[in-house]
């Protein structure tokens, strides 16, 4: 099969299109999946780069996994003898590793049914960063209806998710992004908008209940006077590795105010809910541009320039 692979740590230009072994199903839950839609994540940038935690789990001096891709939508070619949930032919979305190729051999537990309302374009730009979103403001945040929520990075991948999930659970949601995309995140729900390029929020005297740093360019210490008496920052990307952990260590020290960092755990059942919530139209993914397989170089720029609206797509399969 083809897949986009990378043999060393670098710029774009280290991925190479390829002839690869096809994926076989090893374990009893494991789904074949003919790969229609991928996405490409910050994460799939820091892993091909080589940041340092990435190369404790991928290898030193050279990755050990080649294949990169966190996101899948596609068609069950197969199943392993105890998938009870999914058959063959069926349409499925999920997370897994290794989708930038025309097939992927993921669990089951990491699956779910493509919402009956998306294509393959939308199913795949879900599942990581919605679940980054989702779980980093009901479980890490604990949201309540009525708190203020602030989404730094509400443009991006998680941000997006986040300004529509933030205000599903019936919170007021300052979303922070650039001039050009304003209007269309205003649009996707937020009560107020804030043009990083003109004025920093920090500045403004407002608190807010949760800040979530959707793109880890900002510290626990630089969003301390905007949070509420016992309000809650979290990071989602660890672009700035040395500020987190002392920001960890440090917060319940100072002050009732907590600083969080989290990683999305994909399961169904986030998957599910979901899908649900795409299916009754409160929720949807917005794609920058969607890529063929062989342009992957060009995604991983785009992704890489920090720049991009929403979600940037690869297309597998034509249909």
């Amino acid at each position: 099969m083809k897949a986009a692979i990378y043999k060393s740590y670098g710029p774009p230009d280290v991925l190479e299109i390829t002839d690869v072994d096809l994926p076989s199903i090893k374990d009893d839950d494991r789904v074949l999946i003919r790969v229609h839609n991928a996405s490409v994540n910050a994460y799939d940038n820091l892993f091909r780069k080589g940041y340092l935690p990435t190369r404790l789990e991928n290898g030193l001096t050279k990755p050990k996994t080649l294949i990169l891709g966190l996101d899948v939508a596609g068609t069950v070619e197969g199943v392993g003898k105890n998938v009870h949930r999914f058959k063959v032919g069926d349409h499925v979305f999920g997370s897994c590793l290794g989708s930038h190729a025309e097939f992927v051999c993921p669990p089951q537990s990491v699956l779910s049914f493509m919402p009956k309302n998306a294509t393959f374009e939308e199913a795949a730009a879900i599942p990581c960063t919605a679940q980054t979103a989702l779980q980093a403001l009901r479980d890490v945040a604990q949201i309540k209806q009525g708190q203020r929520v602030l989404v730094y990075g509400a443009s991006g991948g998680v941000g997006h998710f986040a300004v529509q999930l933030a205000r599903y659970f019936g919170a007021e949601v300052t979303a922070v992004c650039s001039t050009s995309n304003l209007h269309w995140v205003k649009d996707l729900g937020a009560h107020y908008v804030i043009d990083y390029t003109k004025e920093d929020f920090a500045d403004n005297g407002k608190k807010y209940d949760v800040i979530l740093d959707a793109v880890g360019k900002r510290t626990f210490f630089s969003c301390l006077r905007s949070l509420s008496e016992t309000g809650v920052y979290i990071t989602e990307h660890p672009v700035y590795p040395k500020y987190h952990p002392l920001q960890l260590m440090i917060s319940p020290l100072i002050s009732r105010k907590k600083a969080k960092m989290h990683l999305a755990k994909p399961n169904e059942r986030d998957l599910d809910f979901l899908r649900v919530l795409m299916e009754e139209e409160k929720l949807k993914p917005v794609i920058e541009k969607c890529y063929p397989l062989d342009q992957i170089i060009q995604a991983h720029r785009d992704v890489e320039g920090g720049r991009t609206k929403g979600k940037i797509i690869i297309e597998v399969k034509k249909e």
